[in-house]
């Protein structure tokens, strides 16, 4: 019970990290800037890995798509790349976890359900580094241009969709290794306990068959028609 309630546990966190994870693609602000002045001029610009869009003080917004991929930054496509294989290898470790998971009655014998279970905690690691690596690639861009003051072009700060990108990361990888522990787990199981009764020597071996062979002689001689009785 305390294995399968770890597993539960561990589900809930890797497909909440994958779900965070997931929602990090159409979020809106990955980059933010502000341009403060009167109410009328202040503008908010921000960007995400589709487009780039400006809202003024009205709230309305103006968004520009990014025109095409192959003229894109190497970083966004990067990025793009990461947070989509990020989404689909959490797919993927969803499905095995459900078949593996011990308190579901398919995927076959425990051996081979602990097997699946460790497969779907691997890939929810995998998924998590591929977001992880995404978002600080993001994050490392927007703080490199920000502080270096050669550049002359407008400035960003880190948007929230880094932040929840970072969070779910964290989580896939946390419930994607305690999945992996369940391999463990059915291996201890599985386990036969031998009893050692210690390796015996030429002498003793013949002793006891000595004495083996000495006592069903004696049993022998003793006459069939004399009980335990006879002598008192």
């Amino acid at each position: 019970m305390p294995h399968m309630a770890s597993e539960i546990i561990a589900f809930v966190l890797s497909v909440s990290g994958w779900v965070l994870v997931s929602s990090t693609l159409p979020t809106d602000y990955w980059k933010v800037s502000s341009i403060d002045g009167t109410v009328i001029t202040t503008a908010t610009f921000w960007s995400n890995l589709w487009k780039t869009c400006v809202t003024d003080s009205t709230g309305v917004s103006n968004c520009k798509d990014f025109p095409s991929m192959l003229a894109l930054e190497g970083y966004i496509q990067a990025c793009r790349g990461l947070l989509i294989a990020a989404v689909s290898l959490g797919f993927f470790g969803s499905i095995f976890a459900l078949v593996g998971m011990k308190c579901t009655k398919i995927g076959g014998s425990d051996d081979i359900k602990g097997k699946i279970t460790c497969l779907s905690g691997f890939l929810f690691i995998m998924s998590g580094l591929c977001a992880m690596s995404g978002v600080s690639l993001y994050a490392h861009k927007i703080t490199s241009e920000f502080f270096d003051p050669t550049f002359l072009e407008q400035k960003y700060e880190l948007g929230a969709a880094l932040f929840i990108g970072w969070a779910g990361s964290s989580l896939s990888v946390i419930g994607g290794a305690i999945l992996c522990l369940s391999l463990n787990d059915s291996i201890k199981k599985a386990r036969i306990n031998y009893s050692y009764n210690g390796v015996k020597s030429v002498r003793s071996a013949h002793t006891s068959r000595q004495d083996q062979n000495n006592n069903r002689n004696g049993q022998k001689g003793i006459p069939r028609h004399f009980d335990k009785n006879a002598y008192v």
